[in-house]
C-alpha cells in the first residue's frame, strides 16, 4: 500500500474509467442500477467502495438519494468531477467501519470489493456496518466472484485471467488463508512493470454465516443481475441480504 488511498490512489484512478473494459459497458451497468433502484424505492442507497460512481452515478440519476464510502480520494475527486457528481454525497474512510448519519433502503458492494477486505474480521465488521446502516426491511447486495480453485491443478497457486502482447495478469492463491492477489505485468518500452493487490476470497456460504452474525437474512441469490438462477457451475454471484422488519 503506497499511500493513504490505499491500493487504489492516483496512479489507478487515473486510468480506472476504461470505457472498453466490460465492467463498463451498459449491458453491466443497466441491470445492476435497475435492481439497487427496486430495491431502493423511495429510500436511499449507500455503496460501500463507491469509487469513480460507476454506480453510484447511475443511480443517482434515476432520483435514488445516493450516498458511498470510499477510502481514495483519488478515486473520489474523478465522481466529483463528473456530470451529477455533486450530487452523490461521499465519506472518505473504510467501509467496513466507517458510519454516516442516516437510515438505507439498500446498501451495496459490487464487483468484488468484498475481497479488497484481506481479513475475515474485515469482512465481518462490513456486513455489520452494512446493516447498522439500513432501515428495517432493508437490503445488502453484495456481488463477487466464486473462487475459481477447481482451475489448480495439485501443486499451481497460480491461475492466467489476461495475456497480450503487451501484458499478462494472473491470480495467486493461498488456500490455507484464503488469501490471493491479483498480479499484473505490463510491457513498456521492453521493459516489465509488476502490480500486485491483496484479497482474501470468500465463499458463498461464508457470507451466508456473516451475514447472520449481522442481523440478516439471505433473501436472493443469483448468477448475475439479471437474476440469472445460481448453479454449481457460477463464476460469481449477486447475493440479497435483508434486514427483519421489526
Amino acid at each position: 500500500m503506497t499511500d493513504d488511498d490505499g491500493y487504489f490512489g492516483e496512479p489507478i484512478a487515473a486510468r480506472y474509467d476504461d470505457p472498453s473494459d466490460d465492467m463498463f459497458r451498459p449491458e453491466a451497468v443497466d441491470p445492476a442500477v435497475d435492481l439497487l433502484a427496486e430495491l431502493a424505492g423511495d429510500g436511499a442507497a449507500l455503496e460501500l467502495g463507491v469509487g469513480t460512481g460507476r454506480i453510484a452515478l447511475p443511480l443517482s440519476a434515476r432520483g435514488v438519494p445516493v450516498h458511498g464510502i470510499d477510502m481514495s480520494r483519488a478515486m473520489v475527486a474523478r465522481l466529483r468531477a463528473k456530470p451529477g457528481g455533486d450530487a452523490v454525497d461521499v465519506t472518505i474512510g473504510d467501509f467496513a467501519t466507517t458510519r454516516v448519519a442516516g437510515d438505507f433502503a439498500v446498501a451495496c458492494l459490487v464487483y468484488n470489493t468484498i475481497n479488497n477486505l484481506t481479513t475475515q474480521d474485515a469482512q465481518v465488521d462490513c456486513f455489520v456496518n452494512a446493516a447498522a446502516h439500513l432501515r428495517p426491511g432493508g437490503c445488502f447486495v453484495v456481488e463477487v466472484g466464486v473462487p475459481e480453485l477447481r482451475l489448480l491443478p495439485p501443486g499451481q497457486t497460480a491461475v492466467p485471467f489476461r495475456i497480450s502482447d503487451t501484458g499478462w495478469a494472473f491470480d495467486t492463491y493461498d488456500t490455507a488463508t484464503q488469501a490471493f492477489s491479483s498480479n499484473y505485468v505490463t510491457i513498456v518500452d521492453g521493459r516489465a512493470e509488476h502490480r500486485a493487490i491483496p484479497f482474501r476470497y470468500v465463499w458463498p456460504a461464508e457470507l451466508d454465516l456473516m451475514a447472520r452474525l449481522a442481523g440478516l437474512r439471505l433473501r436472493d441469490r443469483w448468477e448475475d443481475w439479471k437474476r440469472t438462477p445460481f448453479t454449481g457451475e457460477s463464476r460469481q454471484h449477486v447475493s440479497v441480504w435483508e434486514k427483519p422488519a421489526r
